[in-house]
């Protein structure tokens, strides 16, 4: 009844990836942690008695219930200890203990890219993300995206005409967000999988949506920002990826994409970019402390 366990955690507050390593690194799995006493518990940085208390009160039965109706949903739960689990996302300091699934992840998922933009994009910037989206999915690459209007939706279905792709929301999965992406997150799950990290009846909010970003980074060797305003939740995406190691292109031509620019992200140039080259390089890139400057080997 791992499963159980895992989302039994994530349910005390004040437990996050952090705190949820140290457990297991005391105890040594998951269910152990729940054989514990008080005293050992609260012997961990972090754990407050009551924390410990929730931890022992947690209704283990009923969460595995819960899970079996989930399942009868076509509804996964991914957990650390499931070979499932997105391999970049889990050594993440602040990896999400579980995931709600609907559709498969696959070991080709390791070789992903996210495309990310505003919500409110101009008609050029659109078919830049459809035809990027697809380009780069039928060379092999799993597109990621938030499932938001705009540029989101437009990655998503370039990958969805020519291989896979994965949504991660900020709401939970029986919620999907925005209601206007209901068809499309059914086709994702389809040809790729939808992620929260979220209760499945959980409704999105401002700072869920926030909190996703650093996950659609984590799942993505690169991330792509065709579009942005100067506020843009992209340029969070995009900090995010930086701060993971991972490499952040952009299309210049917005005030966010030329920030990002400025700043030292690759720049792709849509009109007479070999997609090859760009495939290439995002598949062949480790996690690296620095991302690519301009400098770097040409993609057009």
């Amino acid at each position: 009844m791992s499963g159980a366990h895992w989302l039994a955690l994530t349910t005390v507050s004040g437990v996050g990836g952090v705190t949820a390593r140290k457990l297991i690194e005391r105890f040594g799995d998951v269910e152990s942690i729940f054989a514990a006493s008080v005293a050992e518990l609260s012997e961990i940085p972090r754990v407050t008695t009551l924390m410990a208390q929730q931890i022992l009160a947690a209704p283990i039965d009923q969460l595995e219930n819960e899970l079996l109706s989930l399942s009868d949903e076509g509804i996964d739960l991914l957990t650390w200890d499931d070979v499932r689990f997105p391999t970049r996302v889990r050594p993440l300091p602040d990896a999400p203990m579980v995931l709600f699934m609907r559709g498969v992840i696959k070991r080709a998922d390791d070789h992903a890219v996210a495309i990310v933009g505003t919500r409110e994009p101009s008609q050029s910037a659109i078919e830049v993300a459809t035809t990027i989206g697809r380009e780069l999915a039928a060379r092999g690459l799993t597109i990621v995206s938030g499932l938001a209007l705009g540029i989101d939706t437009a990655g998503h279905r370039g990958a969805i005409e020519t291989g896979r792709t994965i949504a991660v929301l900020g709401s939970g999965i029986r919620f999907i967000h925005p209601r206007e992406n209901v068809e499309l997150a059914e086709d994702i799950s389809g040809c790729g999988a939808v992620l929260s990290e979220l209760h499945p009846n959980t409704p999105p909010k401002g700072q869920n949506l926030m909190a996703r970003d650093r996950i659609i980074s984590g799942l993505s060797r690169a991330v792509i920002v065709i579009e942005a305003g100067e506020k843009s939740g992209s340029l969070d995406t995009a900090a995010k990826a930086i701060k993971q190691g991972r490499w952040v292109y952009a299309v210049p031509g917005s005030a966010g994409t030329d920030q990002l620019i400025a700043g030292g992200a690759r720049v792709i140039h849509p009109a007479a970019l070999d997609f090859d080259a760009l495939a290439a390089e995002v598949s062949q890139a480790a996690t690296h402390p620095t991302p690519p400057t301009p400098q770097q080997a040409s993609l057009w």
